[in-house]
């Protein structure tokens, strides 16, 4: 198994030094165990898209990886493709105006089966964004999110055949954007305290069943729900 640790750190004295950190990693192999800490504002890990200091990658071809993942901070972003047939994904950011924007598999080289991904936010008006298996369905995905703080986007697009998807949001001005597809059903629970928030939910599995709850406790917003099995096209 390869396995590699970085961290990384921003210093600032006045507005005489400011340097931002950038990290870049392109891995191939059978296994991985990858952790990467970096703390400050303004820091990268490359990279769909990476700016600015033209940072491409985090690119990851792997059958199996372990990635941990920690950003302490504002306006840092992680960015990049997971190539990866099963993973273990633990994303902690801390902070405002961060950008997390990871897609998996998305040539549906491995298939990106059987992963276990959890996400953990706490800050404001932060963009998440995870695309699972947009090429092909996936087995199985075990997806936790914790959320804590106000003006979040979230969007998810799942394409795997028993997924699970649990997010507990705790906010105001937060807004959900989840899209499920598959052919062996998915199950989506929200738990959320705040007002003022946006959810719009599609659930498409082909001629199967899928599961929603939505708990939410505050004034003002909308919510907007599709369940679809191959039916009569419905809309909000």
């Amino acid at each position: 198994m390869n396995k590699f640790f970085v961290v990384g750190f921003l210093m600032v004295a006045g507005s005489i030094f400011s340097a931002d950190n950038e990290v870049y990693i392109d891995q191939s192999g059978a296994t991985v165990d990858i952790d990467v800490e970096q703390l400050g504002s303004g820091n990268l890990i490359g990279g769909t898209a990476s700016i600015p200091g033209t940072v491409t990658a985090l690119d990851l071809d792997v059958t199996s990886a372990t990635i941990d993942i920690n950003q302490i901070g504002n306006l840092n972003k992680f960015l990049g493709d997971i190539t990866s047939d099963t993973y273990t994904g633990f994303f902690e950011f801390d902070g405002d105006s961060n950008t997390f924007n990871i897609q998996t598999d998305p040539t549906n080289t491995f298939g990106a089966d059987n992963s276990n991904i959890f996400v953990d936010v706490t800050g404001n008006t932060n963009n998440l964004t995870l695309n699972q298996a947009t090429a092909a369905l996936a087995s199985q995905l075990d997806l936790d999110w914790i959320i804590n703080g106000g003006g979040n986007t979230i969007t998810a697009s799942i394409d795997a055949d028993g997924a699970t998807n649990y997010m507990n949001l705790d906010g105001n001005d937060n807004n959900v954007t989840f899209d499920g597809d598959g052919y062996a059903g998915q199950f989506f629970k929200l738990e959320h305290t705040g007002g003022s928030r946006t959810f719009n939910v599609n659930q498409q599995s082909t001629l199967d069943n899928d599961w929603l709850r939505i708990i939410s406790n505050g004034s003002n917003g909308t919510v907007c729900v599709n369940q679809n099995d191959q039916g009569t096209s419905t809309s909000c």
